[in-house]
């Protein structure tokens, strides 16, 4: 079944129930009204006859030999064509007083519940033409009434159901606007748009369908450039390797050690490419072991500035460190952490001009509750800077920000991007700012958590 036609169905179920409810509650309201009406009229005659069948009844202990009730002074009697009847508990009639048939009597009479000690021991039913007159009207009226209701519910639920119909199908106009392109996405057409016409639930519904398939689109592209760029990376030091070997197999001499160096430092290449790929696949699928303990963040960077210290000494880079914490342990991994500021660290120094800075700051963040929660690690440094259009894909996979820079001197491209998920699967973030020109800084920041 599909969407309109169960809204469709939902709300004409709705308007039928509604209908049927408000006739039958209007035909129950009428008839109780003219009941009501009718006892109010003869209470006291009821009352008294009431009670005198009940004391009668009371005298002798059943309905057996039941004489009727005491006559004199009655004032029922005055009434036109006044009759009443008696019924015992199974319906059976014990006693009739009056001129008028006990059918119409038992159908238009007023009817009351007889009680002795607390039980109900029968029925008195009490008819006049008066009452009778309104018992007709009791009958009639509502029966009318009813009937023109019935009339005009039929028309309403005709009404309601063409005003439920076009609702459905106006509700159900986006969906149906949608499925098209949800179909073609499936066949594959990575990229379509759905037309966004409201701004209501539907509208943000294609919002992000829309954005959903662009994201699919962007992420089949990065797939195929990621096969391409691997495949590339790939084919270099191979492309070397076998060269090297075929010159030296049609040599057809001895091979010298010293021969087999390039080739090796091929196969190292080749090996760590292999290793980084591996190390930022599993980060980014979440299944990366991290091996937590409690450090002090400030030995482990100024362990790293140690082992970056002899780069940044000959380009006469100025490297510093200021801290604005109070040495906290934080629970990291240790080896995860130092691949991640060593790179951002030897990145720094490398587009980093002589006679340039790269400073280091760790700050801890407060919380509103006055906690450290966070610790910040900023490097910032005085280099080339990069352009907006550098910067959005600073993190992505093989992206070099400069694209003349070689193989050797610029590696594999994928450090920033293994640098990202390492933080991440810290359960921290790393942000980047930088100006072509006014230098880069990397922002690093990492939650206190406790060892695992």
């Amino acid at each position: 079944m599909t969407v309109s036609r169960k809204i469709f169905v939902a709300i004409a179920s709705f308007v039928v129930s509604l209908a049927v409810i408000f006739v039958l509650l209007t035909q129950l309201i009428i008839q109780q009204s003219f009941e009501a009406m009718a006892e109010k009229n003869r209470r006291e005659a009821l009352d008294a006859i009431s009670e005198q069948v009940v004391q009668a009844y009371g005298q002798n202990g059943s309905w057996e030999g039941f004489q009727g009730i005491v006559q004199d002074g009655a004032k029922w009697r005055n009434y036109s064509d006044a009759s009443l009847i008696v019924l015992s508990n199974d319906r059976e009639q014990v006693y009739a007083e009056g001129p008028t048939v006990s059918r119409m009597v038992k159908n238009l009479g007023l009817k009351r519940n007889l009680y002795w000690e607390g039980q109900k021991i029968g029925r008195l039913v009490y008819y006049d033409a008066e009452i009778a007159d309104m018992s007709k009207l009791r009958i009639g009226i509502p029966t009318s009434v009813a009937l023109l209701l019935s009339f005009c519910a039929v028309l309403f639920v005709l009404i309601s159901l063409l005003a439920a119909y076009w609702i459905a199908k106006r509700i159900t106009a986006p969906l149906r606007r949608l499925i098209p392109a949800i179909d073609r996405l499936g066949r594959g057409e990575l990229g379509v748009q759905a037309p966004v016409l409201s701004k209501d639930e539907y509208g943000k519904v294609a919002l992000a369908f829309n954005a959903m398939s662009d994201q699919l689109r962007r992420t089949e592209e990065t797939r195929r450039h990621l096969v391409a760029d691997v495949a590339h990376e790939l084919r270099t030091p191979l492309t070397i390797v076998r060269g090297k070997l075929d010159g030296l197999q049609q040599a057809g001499a001895s091979i010298p050690p010293e021969s087999l160096l390039p080739l090796q430092d091929e196969l190292i290449r080749l090996s760590r490419l292999v290793d980084d790929l591996q190390l930022l696949s599993l980060a980014e699928s979440g299944k990366l072991q991290l091996e937590k303990k409690p450090i002090s963040m400030t030995h482990l960077v100024r362990r790293v500035m140690d082992h970056v210290e002899p780069d940044a000494a000959e380009k006469n880079i100025a490297l510093s460190l200021e801290m604005e914490a109070d040495g906290k342990p934080i629970a990291v991994d240790p080896n995860r952490l130092t691949q991640v500021l060593l790179n951002l660290l030897v990145n720094a120094i490398r587009y980093t001009p002589p006679l340039g800075s790269v400073k280091v700051t760790i700050r801890e963040l407060p919380s509103p509750a006055g906690e450290n929660t966070k610790l910040r690690i900023t490097i910032s440094d005085s280099g080339v800077g990069m352009t907006p259009e550098q910067l959005a894909r600073i993190f992505d996979r093989f992206y070099r920000t400069d694209e003349a820079r070689s193989r050797e001197g610029g590696g594999t491209g994928l450090g920033l991007a293994i640098t990202k998920e390492l933080v991440l699967a810290h359960g921290g973030t790393l942000e980047a700012e930088s100006e072509p020109g006014r230098g880069s800084v990397f922002v690093v920041e990492l939650p206190y958590g406790q060892e695992r």
